[in-house]
């Protein structure tokens, strides 16, 4: 019996050190720098979200070598993510890397667009981002 319970406690030590280390490299988010999801309904990708991301996103995340392999210009791309694994949690718009990044809550060198970015482009609108929340939540259609 005791042999079981020293088993169980260094097993849950060495996962707790592991989620502990995993969450180290990456700064927490700050959910409170989200703006809310839109009330919109019926929200599709080529409608609705795709005109967002051609606007400030595509430039760097389409054609032959995206940046981080990520490709935004399809709703397929979007849902494959890129080298950092999924950008979105279709039905969980908190949880999706790709608002965090959006709406600047995470680790600074992860906002998107870039506060000082070569091709200008400009921050996404609250308003922008509740959409995108919205989609999300909605599915990810």
């Amino acid at each position: 019996m005791t042999r079981i319970i020293l088993t169980v406690c260094v097993s849950a030590s060495l996962t707790l050190g592991l989620v502990s280390a995993q969450g180290a490299g990456k700064a927490a988010v700050d959910l409170s720098k989200l703006p809310p999801a839109s009330g919109k309904t019926g929200i599709t990708y080529a409608t609705d979200i795709k005109p967002i991301l051609e606007k400030s996103c595509t430039k760097c995340h389409d054609g032959e070598k995206p940046k981080a392999k990520l490709r935004l210009d399809s709703l397929e791309g979007v849902l494959k993510g890129g080298e950092d694994g999924k950008v979105i949690l279709p039905g969980d718009s908190a949880g999706s890397m790709l608002v965090h990044n959006v709406a600047h809550a995470g680790a600074p060198d992860a906002y998107m667009p870039p506060p000082r970015n070569k091709h200008g482009i400009q921050a996404l609108t609250k308003e922008q981002i509740g959409l995108i929340r919205a989609w999300i939540d909605q599915g990810a259609k």
